[in-house]
C-alpha cells in the first residue's frame, strides 16, 4: 500500500464527488492532490512543546488551588495548543487541489461545509512562486491581491495551493496547462 492509498480516506470520497460537480462541461482534470497533512501538522508542532508543559502546570496549579477562578482559562489554553496541529491535519484531509485544462481549483468539505474556489489562468500571476516548507512539501502561489482572510492566502495576499507535495512539479504542470490555453498572437 503506497502513501496515496493510505491518504485515500473516508473524507476523500466527498471531495471527489465535489470535484465531479465543480467541473464544467468539457473541463478535464490534469492533476489533483491533497495537501501533505503531516508536513502541515509538523509546522505547528512547536505548540506541543508549549502546550504539554502549560497544561501540566495548569493542572497542578488548579489541583493545588493556586488559580481558582482562572483555572478553566489556563486548562483550555493548554488543550487548544495541543489540539491545534491535529485540527490542522484534519482540515488538510478535507482539502483537494486540482489543475484542470481551464483553471486551478481548491475544494473543501471541511466541517460539513462544501467550498469550491477556482482561479482561471487569466487571473493568475505571470510567474508562480514555490515556497519550500521541508519534508518535500511546499506552497505554490499562483495569484496575488487576494483577501488575506482566505485560508489559501498568506498575509501578503498571495494565493495558491498550501502544503502540497513536490510543489515544483505541480508548478510545471500548471505552467504547461496555462501555456496550452494562452491565446497566441
Amino acid at each position: 500500500m503506497n502513501k496515496d492509498e493510505i491518504r485515500s480516506t473516508l473524507l476523500s470520497a466527498g471531495l471527489r464527488r465535489l470535484l465531479a460537480e465543480a467541473l464544467q462541461p468539457g473541463e478535464r482534470v490534469l492533476w489533483q492532490g491533497q495537501p501533505d497533512a503531516v508536513a502541515d501538522m509538523m509546522m505547528w508542532r512547536f505548540l506541543w512543546w508549549i502546550g504539554f508543559p502549560w497544561l501540566t502546570l495548569a493542572a497542578v496549579a488548579a489541583a493545588k488551588g493556586w488559580i481558582d477562578q482562572s483555572a478553566m482559562f489556563f486548562l483550555l489554553s493548554g488543550a487548544m495548543m495541543i489540539a491545534a496541529p491535529v485540527v490542522t491535519l484534519l482540515y488538510d484531509l478535507q482539502t483537494l487541489c486540482a489543475i484542470t485544462n481551464r483553471r486551478a481549483l481548491i475544494l473543501r468539505t471541511a466541517w460539513g461545509r462544501q467550498a469550491v474556489t477556482g482561479t482561471s489562468f487569466g487571473d493568475m500571476d505571470a510567474t508562480f512562486e514555490v515556497l519550500d516548507i521541508g519534508r518535500g512539501a511546499g506552497h505554490l502561489n499562483f495569484a496575488s491581491r487576494v483577501s488575506t482572510r482566505s485560508p489559501d492566502g498568506d498575509y501578503t495576499g498571495r494565493y495558491g495551493f498550501r502544503c502540497i507535495r513536490d510543489p515544483a512539479r505541480v508548478r510545471d504542470i500548471l505552467e504547461r496547462a496555462r501555456g496550452r490555453n494562452t491565446p497566441r498572437n
